[in-house]
């Protein structure tokens, strides 16, 4: 049996920097707080932890004076950095660049008087960074069913969480233009106004199409990710679609041989935010899982 790790899976460039950032911190002080998760995946908190790197609440920034802070590529609404300046703590901002320019977009649009929508999840860490730059008052959707929220009337300017469904996005994108009289959507990568195009990050969104075609091209698919990754979430409904046999797991653990029943290949890929080094283990605990079957197999037919 062939395992083969997808080669255009792994952190995205901004997750990449966001943990350079945090080494090099950590190397040089061997002490970091994040604010909140550095990234949606337990295994590398865990191993960032081991360095040095502890996990704090936006309640406990008032005490942590100890150590810098680090803002994670998610971003921060203003708030937090007031809360920083007030309070004498001392911030690394790794932001990543593409969601500070979303912010700023978003930022200047809410200040000219567009009412402004944003396509994501109200909770996700980077929409609560997006809504603050309104002072609040953006209307976050997630759905179609969702899109009775928006105003029909006065300027509306739409915009997505980076990580978002890019082909959810454009069924919410028309069905606004039914509806509402004045509608913008906005590029945050272009250097245009008024262009009618996504603010769904393109490192995400060009990795569908490999995606799929790496899905269709194994038996078995095995998509690594934590839990709480968006980007894990929707890159995974992807996998699925194309090959019904994809199976999420967070660690080695969770894997089941039942899975590889029949199987020729097996493919490992994972979100933006799954390191290599994880993808690697899952390899190593297929092979191994694998062939122990195979072993014990033997055994019993030689009996």
């Amino acid at each position: 049996m062939q395992v083969i790790i997808d080669k255009n899976a792994g952190f995205c460039w901004g997750v990449v920097r966001t943990i350079e950032m945090a080494e090099k911190e950590l190397n040089a002080s061997g002490k970091l707080y994040s604010l909140g998760e550095i990234i949606h995946n337990p295994v590398e908190i865990e191993r960032l932890k081991e360095k040095g790197l502890s996990t704090i609440s936006h309640e406990e920034l008032r005490n942590a004076k100890d150590a810098k802070v680090l803002i994670r590529a998610h971003g921060e609404p203003p708030s937090t950095y007031e809360m920083a300046k007030r309070y004498g703590v001392e911030i690394i901002d790794a932001t990543c660049p593409v969601v500070t320019k979303l912010q700023s977009r978003i930022r200047k649009f809410y200040l000219e008087g567009y009412n402004v929508v944003i396509f994501g999840k109200k909770e996700h860490p980077e929409v609560i960074g997006l809504v603050g730059q309104c002072d609040g008052n953006a209307i976050v959707i997630k759905s179609l069913d969702e899109i009775d929220k928006v105003p029909l009337t006065g300027k509306v300017v739409l915009f997505s969480q980076t990580t978002m469904s890019k082909d959810l996005f454009y069924k919410i994108k028309e069905e606004l233009e039914k509806r509402v009289e004045e509608l913008v959507v906005i590029n945050p990568e272009e250097n245009v106004e008024f262009v009618a195009k996504d603010t769904i990050c393109r490192q995400v969104s060009n990795r569908d199409e490999k995606l799929k075609e790496f899905a269709k091209s194994v038996d078995v698919l095995i998509f690594v990710a934590g839990k709480n990754s968006s980007n894990g979430k929707v890159l995974y409904e992807v996998c699925k679609a194309e090959n019904p046999r994809t199976y999420f797991i967070e660690t080695p653990r969770e894997l089941n041989i039942e899975w590889f029943k029949d199987c020729e290949t097996v493919g490992i890929t994972g979100a933006t935010s799954t390191p290599q080094w994880l993808m690697e283990e899952v390899k190593r605990a297929i092979e191994s899982l694998c062939s122990n079957f195979k072993d014990e197999f033997s055994k019993a037919i030689a009996k």
